[in-house]
């Protein structure tokens, strides 16, 4: 969004451009003006989608420059800063079909929260309905949080969507460290510890970045603040997410607890993630008798078989009819090229694209989004079919 800056403020001006860099997508201020009469004399050669003007030092006799203003530039939203909102100011803004006044000094969370509805109103983004996709481990070692990391790559990479991890363990949370080296700002306890700023601006700032569609918010590092969140504040931040991201991915980790469960709660779709043994089995069993206790319909629980083997003593018919439940999705043991990526810390998808393991993680993403290959000709196929010789 390309902004028009009317100010005699340097400070503000440059304070105004940082936090316009910040967000995504970034708000550009392309030109300055001094004044409302140097606005007005000199246009710009292709008209801003924003105009922000500093009201501090227009007096009654320069209305007529901001109703001009906005005639000059019609499809542009002007945003009014001012350091005494009175009344009557209130009242010349409407008129002159400004929405969006705020008050100077400048107050960070008060300007996203404009922009937000700025660029929903101008359809720079949209309001998103995202849906929460939760992963959770029926035994230690699964891999649950190898997949679900990988997921949300995969589905930012190859859907092309809008998506957003949230690392749910409590304490020695990593599920950074699977796919990016950037050390973690923020954390979900520090998120949590400042509840009333969450916004879209505020969470997007605490998350580690790996491309521009695809955040992580990392897990909690210090296991004496876990007991400062609350279930309330996994509402809070999914209400928040669910708005401005297509789908959430939640790394639930292995205990059940009540910010787990609230998170689970609030799932569209849970997927178990086990292995084809015995012990994993009987872990899952418990798991899915947790969920029935707790009225989840059979639909929303949807089996993974991670490190998949064809031939074992054990078959997936084993598994489904020990747990009641059908299993949606297998995924190969391809050991080389999983711990390869685990070690550097780079998706499996971008270390080793024609890799068993990241085809499956396509064929996932289809299942998940819906996309039929004959419709698309293959979400991974596109990925891939020009790849084959580069390996």
């Amino acid at each position: 969004m390309k902004a028009l800056m009317i100010s005699n403020d340097s400070l503000l001006h440059a304070e105004l451009a940082a936090q316009g860099s910040a967000r995504l997508p970034a708000v550009q201020v392309v030109a300055s003006r001094q004044d409302l009469r140097d606005a007005t004399d000199r246009l710009l050669p292709e008209p801003p989608d924003l105009v922000i003007l500093d009201a501090s030092g227009v007096e009654p006799s320069e209305w007529p420059l901001v109703e001009r203003l906005t005639r000059l530039y019609p499809e542009a939203t002007v945003m009014l800063l001012a350091r005494n909102a009175h009344q009557d100011l209130l009242i010349r803004a409407m008129r002159a079909g400004i929405r969006e006044v705020l008050q100077l000094p400048l107050v960070h969370r008060a300007f996203h929260e404009a922009m937000d509805r700025i660029e929903i109103e101008t359809g720079v983004t949209r309001m998103r309905d995202g849906k929460v996709l939760a992963f959770i481990a029926c035994k230690g070692g699964s891999g649950a949080t190898f997949l679900s990391t990988n997921f949300g790559f995969a589905l930012a990479a190859l859907a092309e969507k809008k998506v957003l991890l949230i690392d749910m363990h409590g304490q020695f949370g990593d599920a950074t460290l699977y796919v990016s080296d950037q050390k973690p700002a923020m954390t979900l306890s520090d998120v949590c510890a400042q509840i009333g700023r969450v916004d879209a601006a505020f969470l997007e700032s605490s998350l580690v970045q790996v491309t521009s569609n695809f955040g992580v918010l990392a897990g909690g590092d210090d296991p004496s603040r876990t007991v400062d969140m609350k279930p309330e504040h996994i509402d809070t931040i999914l209400r928040v997410a669910r708005q401005h991201y297509d789908f959430i991915v939640l790394d639930v980790g292995r205990q059940i607890d009540a910010l787990s469960l609230r998170a689970l709660d609030s799932a569209d779709t849970i997927y178990p993630v086990l292995q084809l043994a015995l012990p994993d089995i009987r872990d899952g069993r418990r798991l899915l008798d947790i969920f029935r206790s707790l009225g989840y319909p059979a639909d929303r629980t949807r089996l993974i078989v991670n490190r998949y083997e064809k031939g074992g003593k054990l078959r997936l018919s084993d598994l489904e009819q020990a747990l009641g439940a059908i299993v949606v999705h297998t995924v190969p043991n391809d050991y080389l090229s999983a711990t390869d990526s685990v070690n550097q810390g780079i998706p499996v998808l971008q270390l080793s694209r024609t890799s068993p393991v990241a085809r499956s993680l396509g064929e996932l993403v289809e299942l998940v989004t819906e996309r039929r290959v004959v419709e698309s000709k293959g979400l991974f196929d596109r990925l891939f079919g020009r790849s084959g010789s580069e390996q």
